[in-house]
């Protein structure tokens, strides 16, 4: 049976990632260099969508931008001096070609391309509203009713139309839209998801994260602000337009402990650096004695570094992981998938044997990982295992564009942090506090009324309304009425 390697089923997976430029010559092209370096963001699809001056072009596909988008022929059939781009992991709809993004239309204004990047909240209310209304859908995708609300507004204009859509959406979204008349790049007004804008000569970029402008050469210019639209029109003219209220931004807090590439800049701050910082204040809320710190691989290593830093104990490499295993073909007996694990992890026995080793790692989801992980260690002959997590324990689901399990499959739903060290088996477990995040990004504390950042999947405080989810308690407790009566 193919399916993915045990490890990969236990983090948080990366929402999307978007990407755009116009004005460029190959803009096809250097659109799909910047998803490469975005490709941690979305690994289950991709697609281009280019505007050759008359007609707009696409090609998406299943898998990696690398075996899809490397090809002469695939760039040659994107001509064009504007292109935008999406990875996708899906959060919201089916896995399958018809949800791949840029999703295009033929609007009455011309053609309509969109990437989007996060989650519409009330997309099924809207759905079922348009569909009411006579709207036909081709994808189960939340981005699709976007493009129907544009389609159906009675405003004139096509940017008018497009801000009557949007404040019509619940929940997050980073858009990059392609018309006749130009690119859109917008945020949602808490900026939950990122964008940010950069230049590549005099040609403007758009792009989820910092390092996909540095693979291209592009200099970063700014973030897009939580409910900014920058227009860039065809003749190169760039305009700002703000058309929702004063509003406190939420970003998300999980770009800095693990979605974002460490060499991105977020919110005007190194990634690496504050996953450094954020290792330092573990350490000092959660001291422990022990010979090594070692990182889970690859998303632990900063925060490992800055514990290491903060504690005195040395940093080594106590698990050594295959950059090359990707999916695994494993057989259904117990002994052969605990071989598949070790394709990816392996421990450095000659190092921890006879050692008490601190391990680190960014979250613990359901905790399988951590489970195998210790389970590693113990085998490999280390005295004591000791777990530290750079952030505080994932007790809610996200429906802002991360695929989060259930929130009855999270570990830290189910247990207290006794309850888990004993479910993965360590001499003892502890997570940075919600406040220690908070002063590792260089905060005083998390603001209780107002919280600087969007981090419900901690808190369980959502910056917006979840009317889906709400509405599918209400289905469900009308459910459970009627089995009672029944």
């Amino acid at each position: 049976m193919l399916t993915t390697n045990p490890f990969d089923d236990d983090k948080l997976r990366e929402e999307c990632g978007v990407f755009g430029i116009s004005g460029a010559e190959s803009a096809s092209a250097i659109v799909a260099l910047g998803l490469h370096a975005l490709q941690h963001r979305g690994q289950e699809a991709a697609g281009i969508t280019s505007w050759d001056g008359h007609d707009f072009h696409t090609h998406r596909a299943m898998g990696h931008v690398a075996g899809n988008f490397d090809r002469d022929e695939v760039i040659r059939a994107l001509p064009g001096e504007a292109a935008c781009g999406h990875v996708r992991y899906s959060t919201s709809g089916e896995t399958s070609l018809r949800n791949v993004q840029p999703l295009y239309a033929d609007l009455a204004s011309g053609g309509f391309a969109v990437a989007h990047n996060g989650n519409i909240s009330n997309a099924f209310k809207l759905r079922r509203d348009l569909v009411r209304r006579g709207s036909i859908f081709q994808s189960t995708s939340d981005t699709e009713v976007i493009i129907h609300l544009v389609a159906t507004s009675t405003y004139r204009t096509l940017l008018d139309k497009f801000i009557d859509a949007l404040k019509q959406v619940e929940g997050a979204y980073s858009l990059i839209c392609m018309t006749p008349e130009g690119m859109i790049a917008c945020r949602d007004p808490l900026g939950i998801r990122p964008l940010v804008m950069g230049m590549l000569g005099d040609s403007p970029i758009f792009a989820s994260e910092t390092v996909a402008l540095d693979v291209v050469g592009a200099e970063y210019v700014r973030s897009i602000d939580p409910g900014e639209l920058v227009i860039v029109t065809n003749g190169g003219e760039i305009r700002s337009h703000r058309p929702f209220g004063e509003v406190s931004p939420r970003p998300c807090i999980f770009e800095h402990v693990y979605f974002s590439r460490p060499d991105s800049i977020v919110e005007g701050s190194s990634v690496y650096s504050v996953r450094k910082a954020i290792g330092a204040q573990l350490a000092i809320e959660n001291p422990v004695d022990a010979d090594y710190v070692i990182p889970v691989p690859d998303s632990g290593v900063p925060a490992a570094i800055g514990y290491a830093q903060q504690s005195g104990i040395p940093f080594e490499l106590g698990i050594i992981r295959s950059h090359y295993v990707g999916r695994t073909f494993i057989q259904p007996s117990d002994k052969v998938r605990h071989l598949g694990v070790k394709l990816k992890h392996n421990a450095n026995r000659a190092l921890i044997q006879g050692k008490r080793i601190v391990l680190i790692d960014d979250s613990i989801v359901r905790g399988t990982t951590s489970l195998k992980i210790v389970q590693m260690m113990r085998e490999a002959g280390a005295a004591e295992v000791h777990m530290r997590i750079a952030s505080p324990p994932t007790k809610h689901s996200c429906y802002y564009g991360v695929d989060t399990p259930e929130r009855t499959k999270l570990l830290a739903h189910k247990l207290d942090v006794p309850g888990m060290q004993d479910f993965i088996h360590a001499d003892s477990l502890s997570f940075l506090s919600i406040d220690g995040l908070y002063k590792a990004l260089g905060q005083a504390k998390r603001a209780d009324i107002r919280p600087q950042y969007c981090d419900a999947c901690f808190t369980g405080d959502y910056p917006t309304t979840l009317t889906d989810q709400d509405e599918a308690a209400v289905r469900d407790q009308f459910e459970l009425l009627a089995e009672r009566v029944v």
